[in-house]
């Protein structure tokens, strides 16, 4: 297995949505359901950043000896605001653009689909655009979780901050669960190994 593309060092993990009771639930908030997973399954809580606006978690990832150190971290603002806390974390924490992984939904790959690239374009994501705007460079890790597109004429903007729906939601536990293997794969194994073990997973 291949990690010549994996940038040792400390990792900066971003999960996106919106701050509120009101969008907890919904579509464009599962980057942050996913690092509310990771952080559950370590046995940590998120607290108040120093010098951002965000929770985050400090942690380590993989098998002691060959771990790395990661902090996990939800800003507290919008979506479309989320640049300015991840630059400020970025910098207080001394991660590098190619050592950040931002984990957010993606409506142009079907539900229940994990995927991941480093760069490209936005796609209409407000938060990613923000972000290349504050990093200045797209040239950061995205681990992209599938919610498909809007059905029929609804718009995408109100598909993605409704709640997912009843029959989703029976397979939406083990979609979170696969997004936060992705984050670790990533981050201990790098993009091109992650790819080929995540891209090659059959639909369930």
């Amino acid at each position: 297995m291949s990690t010549s593309d994996r940038s040792p060092g400390t990792y900066l993990v971003i999960g996106l949505g919106n701050p509120g009771d009101r969008y907890a639930a919904t579509r464009h908030n599962v980057g942050q359901m996913v690092l509310d997973h990771i952080a559950a399954s370590t046995g940590s809580r998120f607290s108040t950043a120093r010098r951002a606006q965000a929770v985050v978690v400090e942690g380590r990832l993989g098998l002691p000896g060959a771990d790395e150190r990661v902090i996990l971290a939800k800003p507290t603002t919008y979506m479309n605001t989320s640049g300015g806390p991840v630059k400020a974390l970025a910098a207080y924490y001394d991660v590098p653009p190619e050592r950040v992984v931002v984990v957010h939904d993606e409506v142009d790959i079907p539900f229940d689909t994990v995927r991941l690239k480093r760069g490209g374009g936005e796609g209409g994501h407000n938060g990613l655009r923000d972000i290349t705007k504050a990093l200045g460079t797209k040239d950061y890790l995205r681990v992209r979780v599938g919610v498909g597109r809007p059905p029929g004429t609804k718009d995408t903007a109100d598909f993605v901050l409704s709640p997912f729906t009843a029959t989703e939601r029976k397979s939406l536990e083990l979609l979170i669960s696969d997004a936060a293997d992705a984050v670790e794969s990533v981050v201990l194994e790098g993009l091109t190994a992650s790819q080929q073990r995540f891209h090659s997973q059959d639909p369930r």
